[in-house]
């Protein structure tokens, strides 16, 4: 176990390195640049003493070979939005607002969709079978903005029901929740669902399964102890990656909810070219993704020992 970890450490550390190489040099090809004189009110000379003062007229092989000696510090650079702010403290002040809201959806849509797909999967071919399949390829298909949409025109134009914003001054407002996190939500919920349906609807169908009926086991019995227990794997392999899209935020659902969150930030970082900030931010990312799929699997050897690693 502890050298299998040890070996998806090191893999992770060269999937950072790749990342970083890959980002770092389509962010430098894209046309433009954070001082672009077409973009700011800057004379050749302003521009030539930004692009020296943060190293930028550097070749890119020192330039990143900078960047990384200094990431490897704890020092990711300072944003170029944000004057002698460092992107350490940018991120920190932005990302908790979507952890909190990624937090919440993950807990109701996860869980709210395994059991909708437990239901779906007892009662099969049925009028609950055909309710849960119905949310579940509308949550996966409906993209969020489009969901977002039409719960605000119905939700707050029309009905007046809940508040659009989900801002600073609305942030302890449990109303002003709903509406983010089943945009957010409904499309991980309808995955969980269909995938909790399917792994169920197979596993009740084995051998195992029927020897523990013919033992007079009651169904609860079975469906607890023999059949969720197998099931579970390929739930958790499934949900696992989707984990970091929610708690990273989406530009989307946080753009029309009002969220200031890290979502958000992201986009506007590429739109300003603010290069440690991109940099910083794919490899949270990845880094979230990376450590995500390790537990998955260490979760997947934990409910079955059977499942050895390699």
């Amino acid at each position: 176990m502890v050298i299998y970890i040890i070996s998806r450490l090191i893999r992770l550390v060269i999937v950072f390195f790749v990342v970083t190489v890959v980002v770092f040099l389509l962010m430098h090809n894209v046309p433009g640049g954070p001082w672009d004189e077409t973009n700011r009110n800057l004379t050749e000379q302003q521009r030539a003493n930004m692009l020296a003062k943060f190293g930028l007229d550097k070749p890119l092989h020192e330039q990143y070979l900078t960047w990384v000696g200094n990431a490897l510090k704890g020092d990711f650079g300072i944003s170029y939005q944000f004057k002698d702010t460092s992107v350490i403290d940018v991120i920190a002040s932005v990302w908790p607002k979507s952890i909190q809201l990624g937090g919440i959806t993950v807990l109701i849509s996860i869980a709210l969709g395994v059991f909708m797909g437990i239901l779906a999967g007892i009662r099969q071919n049925t009028w609950v079978d055909t309710v849960v399949t119905f949310i579940s390829t509308l949550g996966m298909t409906v993209p969020n903005f489009i969901i977002s949409i039409w719960m605000i025109l119905i939700l707050t134009v029309k009905l007046q029901w809940l508040p659009i914003s989900l801002d600073a001054d609305r942030w302890s407002d449990p109303k002003a929740w709903i509406m983010p996190v089943i945009a957010l939500g409904l499309g991980p919920m309808g995955i969980a669902a269909r995938f909790t349906r399917g792994s169920l609807t197979e596993v009740l169908t084995a051998d195992y399964i029927r020897t523990a009926r013919a033992k007079g086991l009651s169904e609860t019995m079975v469906i607890w102890r023999h059949t969720m227990k197998n099931a579970l794997i390929p739930i958790i392999t499934a949900l696992g990656p989707m984990v970091p899209n929610m708690i990273t935020g989406t530009i989307f659902v946080e753009t029309m909810f009002r969220v200031n969150g890290i979502g958000k930030f992201f986009v506007t970082s590429i739109t300003s070219r603010d290069y440690p900030m991109i940099l910083a931010l794919m490899l949270m990312v990845a880094s979230l993704w990376g450590l995500l799929y390790l537990l998955t699997d260490l979760v997947a050897t934990v409910i079955d020992p059977r499942i050895k690693l390699d």
